[in-house]
């Protein structure tokens, strides 16, 4: 790994589409600022995507980085079908809506959803277009159709979203195109899996029983965007490894006034659980089409950051805007500046607690985060076979720099979306002094560390065993 100019503690992760999947562009991407690939399964074909994770993984070896790959499943998306062009709804206006497919017009609408006529109620609230079209239910008619009065009207076209946010529907959180896309994504080994729609905590549970079924290794990110995921949050944010805040959907199903605090609560008790968090959508949005974001977008990105986010994300910003590079090169200036900045950023999370089965261990990175502020250290330095351990340490978020070291492939990407992470392979076990040496001598190469330096490292002794964590040890860089 070479050192790296545009190195932020805050990750980014931009989400590629037809404007950024050619090699050349990837590479732009990456030496701008990009640390997570993000592919939607919602857009695009496998063979297209198979093109980008080939790509991304010659680039990592060609420019000795680890960029991580995450698979975003489309989940129970519902939309509307075909409507008739020029078609317009009248406030006050009542209309058919069906699960029987036709060509909508002012009348009928049909939705791809068979079941939504059972678990809809009179009075539930429907939002079409990202809120721009509000109807509300007002008859069941039978179990294909019911009708609705028009609240918002509005010009509408074919496809376009359909939301519920009051009903608890009973579709799967898993699709037959999201299993699908799952085995894709577990083949070609994917670090991270974005699971859509998370209504529970089984939503999780069902998925890593899949992802173990196929033998995978990826980690899953929960994607809070329906009120029932506010309402079992904490259950949520324990059984998953990741959190993203995705406030386009949760933006439409919540009150809007709602979200900055949902997403403020919603980091801080993913520092808590030391679970990396994720905030999405909209951050960048007038840049799809312009070469500057606007003022309150530059604000957005920096008050995510300064809010202790593990990441910010780009989506069509770089899938299919005009401007994907100056999109990424315009939030790493805004990160970097904000970080450089703002010291309420740094040293957060809980004391850990006595009752917990890891206290030695969390104690042991608390502490060590603890003393870099004392001593000032230019980086903790530690090894981890699980990733536990960079998990933890990140979560108190120091200001020195964070270097992992592991023997484990299958984590060597994945950790690259965790807060101010970077991390090295290492599979040298010979003893813990020889160890700690080594990584110096690596870090020293790198020109990440310098004579004089003082840097502290977490390990487990004897380092052979591979147990968790239990010491601690300054050293002073020749």
């Amino acid at each position: 790994m070479t050192t790296d100019l545009t190195y932020n503690k805050t990750k980014i992760i931009a989400t590629i589409g037809p404007a950024t999947s050619d090699k050349d562009t990837l590479r732009k991407l990456i030496e701008s600022g990009m640390d997570v690939v993000r592919i939607n399964f919602s857009h695009g074909t496998l063979e297209q995507h198979l093109k980008v994770v080939t790509n991304v993984k010659q680039l990592n070896l060609e420019m000795n980085r680890s960029i991580s790959i995450l698979g975003d499943l489309q989940g129970p998306k519902l939309r509307i079908g075909e409507v008739k062009k020029g078609t317009f709804l009248i406030e006050g206006h009542e209309l058919t809506v069906t699960t029987t497919e036709c060509i909508g017009d002012r009348d009928t609408l049909y939705v791809n959803y068979p079941d939504l006529p059972t678990d809809i109620r009179i009075g539930d609230p429907i939002l079409i277009d990202d809120g721009n079209i509000s109807v509300e239910v007002i008859e069941k008619v039978d179990d294909k159709n019911f009708r609705v009065k028009v609240i918002y009207g509005g010009p509408i076209s074919s496809k376009k979203g359909f939301n519920l946010p009051n009903t608890d529907i009973s579709l799967p959180s898993l699709t037959p195109k999201d299993i699908i896309d799952l085995e894709f994504a577990v083949e070609h080994y994917f670090d991270w899996i974005g699971l859509s729609f998370v209504r529970k905590g089984g939503d999780v549970t069902d998925l890593r029983k899949r992802i173990s079924d196929l033998n995978g290794t990826a980690r899953i990110i929960a994607k809070i965007e329906k009120p029932q995921a506010i309402r079992y949050i904490k259950s949520i944010v324990k059984k998953a490894d990741a959190i993203m805040v995705a406030r386009g959907d949760l933006g439409v199903e919540m009150p809007l006034e709602q979200v900055p605090m949902l997403q403020k609560k919603i980091v801080d008790r993913c520092l808590n659980f030391s679970k990396p968090v994720i905030i999405a959508t909209q951050m960048m949005e007038s840049m799809i089409n312009n070469a500057r974001p606007t003022r309150a977008e530059a604000s957005d990105v920096a008050n995510a950051v300064m809010d202790g986010a593990d990441a910010v994300m780009l989506s069509a910003e770089t899938s299919v805007g005009k401007y994907p590079l100056e999109a990424v090169q315009a939030v790493q200036k805004i990160v970097k500046t904000t970080e450089e900045g703002w010291d309420d950023i740094y040293h957060k999370g809980k004391k850990p607690s006595k009752s917990s089965p890891t206290f030695l261990s969390d104690q042991i990175c608390f502490s060590a985060v603890q003393i870099s502020e004392q001593i000032h250290a230019s980086a903790i330095i530690s090894m981890t076979q699980s990733g536990y351990t960079a998990f933890k340490i990140a979560s108190y978020r120091p200001k020195c720099h964070i270097f992992i070291f592991t023997s484990n492939k299958y984590i060597f990407r994945l950790l690259n979306l965790v807060w101010n992470v970077r991390v090295f392979y290492y599979d040298r076990m010979e003893s813990t002094d020889q160890t700690m040496n080594d990584v110096l001598d690596i870090l020293k190469t790198e020109q990440l560390v310098s004579a004089g330096d003082l840097v502290i490292h977490t390990a487990s002794m004897p380092i052979l065993s591979k147990s968790k964590t239990n010491a601690l040890k300054i050293s002073r860089v020749d």
